[in-house]
């Protein structure tokens, strides 16, 4: 019988036992995870319908309530209403795909508080890829398709002047601006293994940071504008790059081409969103419990 074992282990390929690389296995894991919550999901496709929609129709009033601001002004802060509809547009999409992806970061104070998480670091899985894949709400689709419906409305309503450069920055703005906001998920979960309930704190630069920058930086004061400019760099999600492609002047003076920056900023902020992620998970003790 023995003989027979090691014989069959013999003729897999060498592949199926070698080690896969952190990144890629957390990826896999990821993957599975997320496919056993849209099997959940799907099993009820009228809630998820439903749900996402609701999803589709809160976050459509925050577009609504600029609407209604412009039946009494002519231009904020400077900006015509498809002005703000592309920088709304850019800004939600780019934050759309992070919440959907990285979303339930911020349980993970709850997981620590409550002892839970002790059940995921005893998982031969990478423990980022469980914590943000847990309870992944495909709902936050609606999010995604009103960001994208917003962006067209001001691309479509726009006058631009287009060339090879700024067609190339839009795309580019909406993927690096949704590893940005991806990586400010990571860095508020790692904050929340020392602060433990600072899901709020975390709240307050992704949602509150889609928000700002839902309106141009020149209704903000300029010590705001470096804030989210040099320390959080959440201008560059679309701010820089929006502006580019509208041939606006950016508030601070900067070049024109810190509007190619997206992509360099972003995996500067994954960096050291991961370098964050695995000081605070390091420094985790047990509950004990």
């Amino acid at each position: 019988m023995a003989d027979v074992v090691e014989g069959a282990v013999a003729q897999v390929p060498d592949e199926v036992f070698a080690p896969r690389p952190r990144l890629v296995e957390g990826v896999r894991a990821y993957g599975l995870i997320v496919g056993m919550w849209l099997r959940s999901t799907m099993a009820y496709r009228a809630s998820f319908l439903m749900t996402a929609f609701g999803n589709f129709a809160a976050t459509a009033f925050d577009f609504v309530t600029i609407v209604l601001m412009f039946g009494h002004v002519d231009a904020l802060g400077g900006y015509t209403l498809p002005e703000i509809a592309l920088l709304y547009g850019a800004a939600g999409t780019a934050f759309g795909l992070a919440d959907l992806l990285m979303g339930s970061m911020d349980r993970l104070g709850r997981r620590v508080r409550d002892g839970t998480l002790d059940t995921l670091l005893v998982r031969p899985v990478p423990v980022l890829a469980q914590v943000a894949a847990d309870r992944f709400a495909l709902r936050r689709l609606g999010r995604i398709t009103q960001g994208l419906l917003v962006l067209g409305y001001g691309l479509v309503a726009l006058d631009i002047d287009w060339t090879p450069a700024k067609v190339a920055v839009l795309p580019l703005m909406v993927l690096s601006g949704s590893v940005i906001f991806g990586a400010v998920f990571v860095a508020g979960g790692a904050f929340q293994f020392i602060a433990q309930d600072a899901s709020q704190v975390q709240n307050s630069f992704t949602y509150g940071g889609n928000t700002l920058l839902q309106y141009p930086p020149t209704v903000f004061a300029k010590d705001l504008v470096r804030g989210v400019t040099f320390v959080v760099p959440l201008a560059f999600v679309n701010w820089l790059p929006a502006l580019y492609v509208l041939d606006r002047d950016y508030p601070l003076g900067l070049p024109r081409w810190v509007a190619f920056l997206p992509p360099l900023v972003a995996a500067v902020c994954a960096a050291g969103a991961g370098l964050a992620w695995r000081t605070g998970l390091r420094a985790y003790r047990s509950t004990g419990s």
